[in-house]
């Protein structure tokens, strides 16, 4: 019996090391690396190479997307002085869920799903409604889930350590990054 096809929105490669050692038994993953929200470019570059060598080394192909952080910045727009982990969150995890969403049933996919709630700084119960209203918009199943949960985020740091994963130490936005300088990382 062939495996269901979910394209899995990868928003780093440390958090993808847990989740496609989860899905990988029950889905045929393709990853999709949809993060407009990374700046600078460089440390988008940085991820995206990253994402791509543990994408590769787990025979998982990668469908490529634009980097396109005006499109980004345009839909943040107002939400600028919003607390992290608040609406401007939302605005974005909204983005690229959808940009998922679309680019898994233009591709024929079966369901899509993301990485997003493996960080214990993302609030899974908000991605996972996102992850629901853009999978009825596009006809498609979203795999549902909480990725930190029985230490999901340990395993990924464990995981990531072993690999010789590049684990930064922002969620990638130039908003999350200055929290960084305060002493509050959110990955």
């Amino acid at each position: 019996m062939d495996k269901p096809k979910l394209l899995l929105h990868i928003c780093c490669a440390p958090c993808s090391t847990h989740v496609l050692n989860l899905l990988t038994g029950a889905f045929d993953v393709t990853g999709y690396f949809y993060n407009p929200n990374i700046h600078p470019e460089s440390e988008y570059r940085r991820r995206l190479t990253e994402a791509e060598r543990h994408c590769r080394d787990k025979h998982i192909r990668l469908l490529p997307s634009i980097y396109q952080p005006r499109d980004w910045f345009s839909l943040i727009n107002g939400y600028e002085a919003a607390p992290e982990g608040g609406a401007r969150c939302a605005v974005c995890f909204r983005a690229r869920l959808e940009e998922t969403a679309r680019t898994a049933a233009a591709h024929q996919f079966d369901c899509f799903g993301t990485t997003l709630t493996l960080s214990p700084h993302k609030d899974a119960p908000l991605i996972n409604r996102i992850g629901m209203e853009a999978g009825k918009r596009h006809h498609l199943r979203f795999h549902e889930a909480d990725f930190k949960k029985g230490n999901g985020y340990g395993e990924s740091c464990r995981l990531s350590r072993a690999l010789g994963l590049y684990r930064q130490n922002y969620c990638g936005c130039v908003f999350s990054k200055a929290m960084t300088r305060t002493g509050h990382p959110r990955q």
